[in-house]
């Protein structure tokens, strides 16, 4: 399975964004899908997650309010929505999927598949 992501760009602190994560195969709903991303010198952290029928979301406590997570699985496609953006959401963004069992996944460690990533930048 591969995944291309996109919306990306730069953004003002305060605005919004939404990124979109497009699946190839046949096998998307099959996966917990979830965003994770990394700043210059930091380790890639986890931002959020979303179960195989969308029943189940949970995200990290700094985005918390902010983004939503989403997919349709008709169109193979995860987003994640970012309101309210802040200079510290500055990033390059990841989707992920994990093929394993969990309900959720909450870590990097969790996640088999990556997109390629997508730059966001929040700042004035």
């Amino acid at each position: 399975v591969q995944f291309v992501e996109s919306g990306g760009g730069l953004v003002q602190p305060g605005g919004s964004l939404r990124l979109s994560c497009a699946a190839s195969g046949r096998t998307f709903s099959r996966y917990t899908m979830g965003w994770c991303r990394q700043a210059p010198v930091k380790e890639r952290e986890f931002v959020a997650t979303i179960s195989r029928n969308s029943g189940i979301t949970d995200y990290a406590d700094s985005v918390k309010g902010r983004f939503t997570i989403s997919r349709d699985n008709a169109k193979n496609t995860v987003y994640l929505q970012m309101n309210s953006l802040k200079p510290e959401d500055t990033a390059i963004y990841y989707c992920a999927a994990d093929q394993g069992i969990r309900g959720i996944a909450t870590t990097v460690p969790n996640y088999d598949y990556w997109g390629q990533g997508t730059q966001v930048t929040v700042s004035s």
